[in-house]
C-alpha cells in the first residue's frame, strides 16, 4: 500500500542522509522525496511517499522517530489530508494542435508557461492521479520532451502539531 509520511527533522547537515540510509538499509524504497525548512530555520519538513504493508510501515515510522533529528513522524495516508504535485511538462506542438492543447491547459486548471511549437510548457498542480491523466491527455496533442515532477507533497487537515 502507498503511505505518504511528513517527517519534521533538525535542518542540520547530514539529517537527511541518516533518514535515507535507514530506508536502504530495511529495503525500502522512497518513491518521491521533498524537503524544505519550515517557518522555523532549525526545522526542515520532508515528505515521503514509500509502499509496504500496515505492520512493515508501523515498524518503519517507530524506527524513523528513534533518528537523533527526527521531531516528528506521522503517516499521513489514512487521515485526512491535502496532497498535491507539482508537474512542468514541456511538449513539441503541430500547430493545429496548440489550440485544442491551451483548451485541455485551461479545463484541468493548468498553466502555460510558453507556447512555441517546439517548446510548449505547460505547469499543473494537482493530485498524483490528476497528474497522471493530464500527461496522458497532454500526450495526444503533442510530443513529450520532458516531464518534471515534485512528487507528493501533503498537509494534514486536522489533527498535527504547527510546525
Amino acid at each position: 500500500m502507498r503511505h505518504i509520511i511528513a517527517v519534521q527533522l533538525q535542518n542540520e547537515a547530514g539529517a537527511l542522509t541518516r533518514l535515507a540510509g535507514l530506508f536502504a538499509s530495511r529495503g525500502y524504497n522512497i518513491e518521491s522525496l521533498s524537503v524544505a525548512a519550515t517557518n522555523d530555520p532549525t526545522l526542515s519538513r520532508l515528505t515521503l511517499v514509500t509502499t509496504g504493508d500496515e505492520s512493515a510501515i508501523t515498524q518503519l515510522l517507530a524506527q524513523i522517530q528513534k533518528l537523533i533529528d527526527v521531531v516528528m513522524v506521522t503517516d499521513l495516508t489514512d487521515g485526512q489530508h491535502i496532497e498535491r504535485e507539482l508537474l512542468i511538462i514541456r511538449l513539441k506542438v503541430s500547430p493545429n494542435g496548440l489550440e485544442s492543447l491551451q483548451q485541455l491547459t485551461q479545463e484541468h486548471g493548468a498553466r502555460v508557461l510558453a507556447q512555441e511549437p517546439d517548446n510548449f510548457v505547460i505547469e499543473l498542480t494537482q493530485s498524483e492521479a490528476d497528474v497522471n491523466l493530464f500527461i496522458a491527455a497532454v500526450s495526444r496533442y503533442g510530443v513529450i520532451r520532458e516531464v518534471v515532477r515534485s512528487g507528493a507533497l501533503a498537509l494534514a487537515t486536522t489533527g498535527m502539531a504547527d510546525g
